[in-house]
């Protein structure tokens, strides 16, 4: 039986439908009866179907799919890393119905690892596809610097992970790009010859599991936490005693991250191989963060570090709660060469910009009677219209954007000729990670003067001997 303030919650939402459309209305409402049974506290539930596919986008290799929380659609990551929603990037609480709630404070990765306030709101309406939860608890944080949507440059409202795994056997398709929900109950494995299957280990509602690393000359046994809402490849904790620190001092150091509590930092390297049982994975982009923004992380029990979106994307997968395991089959991404960043720029959507843009140019005609001549005039228009706009976030120290000049808060106007707010952010950092040896060509704004600055893409691990 439900509570009193879960019907009520889902009357609200009726009564929505009702002002729209009284079919709508009654169709709900027959819907909602039959239901009311099979809902049970906190999980999410197919109602009348065995399994339901979900489209979503792939950006900078995290999963971003769309979420209906308490009548208001949203964007969320679908982050495997996570125990419990978190909502962040929101200006209205009152259309979302946000009630219910104490104050709490949540830690995580960052520099410092101090806890930041959030707001914890229990009795909510969640909707992924038709995956249904009338009772959902989330975790509101008001701090603007916890905003995935500046680094990503589409909207995101939050991120989600345990609370859908734990009632669906979860397949994610990374080429064709969708997310398909199946009751466990109902769930049949096809016999698959070319997939590899783990075993899951849960700890704090995330999973684990064992795979094998060569740093130099031998395969070292590792416990990685597994993390979709991640989008680097690798990351390691430093241990001297397991061989787990960069080779032979081939390192750079970076930024490498964003957590709940603050920036990440630490060293970028490669790995000759990471393995996946058969699957095996040569020169692997790997991060070593700094062990003051990982402490959190670093209480877990035998864990080494995470395995995240730029592998995981070179896969398909069959994530499986119920039955403690994971499903592996590579796809076309596989044999993609890792890339970094070679100029030492982080850029962020810091806002918007006015952009004048031409229209199509009108014509007046007059007619030609009485032997007058025709006469035709043209006209230009334009229009003044909104854009996002870039801004250099973090440079890295020796970089070759540093080494031309270019500075933090610098707004990049254009690329290589092309004006950034024609293109995506994901479109931008592309031009990063070229060849050795390209030349790039950024126009800047600083201080309402524009600037022309010019750098040579550089081998990111030159600048790093040190003496052994």
């Amino acid at each position: 039986m439900l509570k009193t303030l879960h019907v009520t919650k889902i009357c609200n939402l009726l009564l929505i439908l009702m002002i729209r459309s009284k079919k709508i209305l009654i169709t709900c409402l027959l819907t909602v009866a039959c239901l009311f049974p099979l809902f049970g506290q906190g999980d999410f539930n197919l109602p009348r179907k065995d399994s339901d596919k979900i489209r979503f986008r792939l950006i900078n290799n995290l999963i971003v799919v769309p979420i209906e929380l308490n009548g208001v659609e949203l964007s969320f990551i679908l982050d495997t890393g996570v125990s419990k929603p978190i909502l962040f990037n929101i200006t209205n609480t009152d259309s979302l119905q946000i009630k219910n709630v104490e104050t709490i404070y949540l830690r995580g990765l960052g520099e410092g690892g101090k806890p930041i306030e959030a707001l914890k709101s229990r009795n909510n309406f969640f909707k992924i596809g038709n995956a249904i939860n009338i009772n959902q608890d989330i975790y509101v944080v008001f701090d603007n610097s916890i905003n995935f949507t500046n680094r990503l440059g589409v909207n995101v409202h939050g991120i989600i992970g345990y609370d859908l795994f734990k009632n669906f056997i979860v397949e994610i398709n990374y080429i064709s790009k969708y997310i398909k929900l199946h009751k466990p109950e109902k769930y049949v494995y096809k016999n698959c010859r070319k997939c590899e299957v783990f075993n899951l280990s849960l700890y704090n509602n995330k999973p684990y599991m064992q795979t094998e690393v060569k740093v130099d000359s031998s395969l070292i046994p590792i416990k990685l936490l597994i993390d979709t809402g991640s989008s680097d490849a690798l990351w390691l904790f430093e241990d001297e005693s397991l061989g787990l620190q960069p080779f032979n001092n081939m390192y750079f150091d970076d930024f490498i991250g964003k957590g709940l509590s603050g920036n990440v930092y630490g060293k970028r390297s490669k790995v000759k191989t990471f393995k996946l049982k058969s699957f095996e994975l040569k020169d692997v982009n790997v991060a070593f963060p700094d062990s003051s923004s990982i402490s959190t992380a670093r209480r877990i029990k035998n864990r080494n570090g995470s395995v995240s979106g730029e592998i995981l994307k070179r896969f398909n997968l069959i994530v499986d709660y119920s039955n403690a395991k994971i499903t592996l089959k590579r796809n076309g991404n596989f044999k993609t060469p890792f890339y970094y960043n070679r100029s030492g720029i982080v850029i962020e959507q810091t806002g918007t910009r006015v952009v004048k843009e031409k229209e199509d140019r009108g014509q007046i005609g007059y007619g030609n009677s009485g032997g007058r001549e025709t006469k035709v005039e043209l006209s230009t228009h334009y229009k003044f219209i909104l854009k996002p706009s870039y801004s250099i976030v973090e440079l890295r120290k020796g970089s070759p954007a540093e080494k031309s000049g270019l500075m933090i808060g610098d707004e990049i106007i254009s690329v290589n000729g092309k004006k950034t707010h024609e293109l995506s952010l994901q479109r931008i950092m592309e031009y990063f990670k070229n060849d050795i040896g390209k030349l790039i060509r950024l126009r800047v704004e600083r201080n309402e003067e524009v600037i022309l600055f010019e750098f040579r893409l550089e081998d990111v691990f030159k600048q790093k001997e040190l003496p052994k």
